[in-house]
């Protein structure tokens, strides 16, 4: 238990030591944050209904899917998982607890978007903050196992900015965070519900925010438990202690798998 606890301080002092992860897990959201609070009510006065919802789970994505991957890919490249392994550190602490961290600092932001929006853009704060809670731990669980899955299978840092961009910008476009799900024509709409961003926006109007859903909030939250699930037990089978290692118990085209429980819910009614 102290070297779990010993592990996960040095990670969470490593997110705001480190310059790259203090631009992703606070300067970079929080930053896009104060920018669309300013420029999108004038655009779009309607976005200040779901602007909690859509600038955290921007900060969810830009927190796991562009910061948590990078760090993996680099101490693997640097051999510094085998010393972790000669020391007796497992594997799954080394994917777990930086997912763990990387979670820890988006409540803090979480904390900070609730509170500000509404005072500084009037914008409506949830109105059941068990349901808040309880889609953004789904949310941050699902990308986490995402950007832990990412970082496992990236051969180097330029594939883990493609794998990373896959779902980041997709997810900036169809999510629902800056046009809303039911202007989407329905067969984009499908294809979006792929995207873990969607099925969020879907369950925090629902269940946080007291807007109509635009399908099942329950069927969104189950998927994004599932998909994080099998995102982390892919990164667990899959992780390699370092680049010499030339034995794999998988192929790497075995993440894909994880599109599984996304492809279900394109479907939810």
């Amino acid at each position: 238990m102290n070297a779990f606890i010993n592990h996960f301080s040095f990670e969470f002092r490593t997110g705001i030591r480190n310059q790259t992860l203090l631009l992703m897990n606070y300067l970079f959201p929080l930053g896009f944050y104060a920018m669309m609070g300013l420029v999108m009510p004038e655009i779009n006065p309607t976005f200040l209904e779901t602007m909690i919802p859509a600038m955290i789970t921007f900060s969810i994505l830009a927190a796991t899917l562009l910061g948590l991957p990078e760090p993996l890919v680099t101490f693997r490249e640097a051999g510094i998982f085998r010393s972790y392994k000669v020391n007796g550190v497992p594997a799954v602490s080394i994917l777990v607890i930086p997912a763990l961290t990387t979670i820890f600092h988006m409540m803090i932001v979480t904390a900070i978007i609730s509170v500000t929006a509404p005072l500084l853009f009037d914008a409506p704060a949830p109105v059941n903050w068990p349901g808040f809670l309880l889609t953004f731990l789904s949310l941050a669980f699902a990308c986490a196992g995402l950007g832990v899955l990412i970082g496992v299978i990236s051969p180097d840092s330029r594939m883990t900015v493609l794998w990373s961009q896959l779902i980041f910008l997709p997810s900036m476009l169809l999510g629902g965070m800056m046009l809303p799900y039911s202007q989407l024509p329905e067969a984009v709409g499908r294809v979006a519900r792929l995207l873990p961003a969607t099925l969020a926006m879907n369950a925090f109007r629902g269940l946080a925010m007291d807007l109509v859903a635009d399908f099942s909030t329950l069927g969104s939250l189950l998927v994004l438990l599932a998909g994080g699930v099998l995102a982390f037990g892919l990164a667990i089978y899959l992780f390699n202690w370092d680049r010499r290692n030339a034995t794999r118990r998988g192929h790497p085209l075995l993440a894909l798998l994880v599109l599984i429980p996304f492809g279900i819910g394109m479907f939810l009614a």
